[in-house]
């Protein structure tokens, strides 16, 4: 299952490692692929995820999801 996500604030290229090692975390995830210069978060997982479980890991990164 892919689901699709926004984050704001990242501005370099460790940025992107940082969400996608807190995104690779979750339980079920099994790719993240983060576009910079969109912000556009891109995830496999095995089901759906809680969109809270998302949330916090990107605040983890020090970023924030786009509403």
């Amino acid at each position: 299952m892919e689901s699709e996500y926004h984050v704001t604030g990242m501005t370099c290229g460790h940025c992107v490692q940082a969400v996608t090692g807190e995104i690779s975390g979750i339980a079920g995830v099994s790719a993240v692929e983060v576009d910079l210069a969109t912000g556009r978060v891109l995830v496999t997982s095995d089901g759906p995820l809680r969109p809270e479980d998302v949330s916090e890991a990107v605040v983890e990164a020090g970023y924030q999801l786009a509403v």
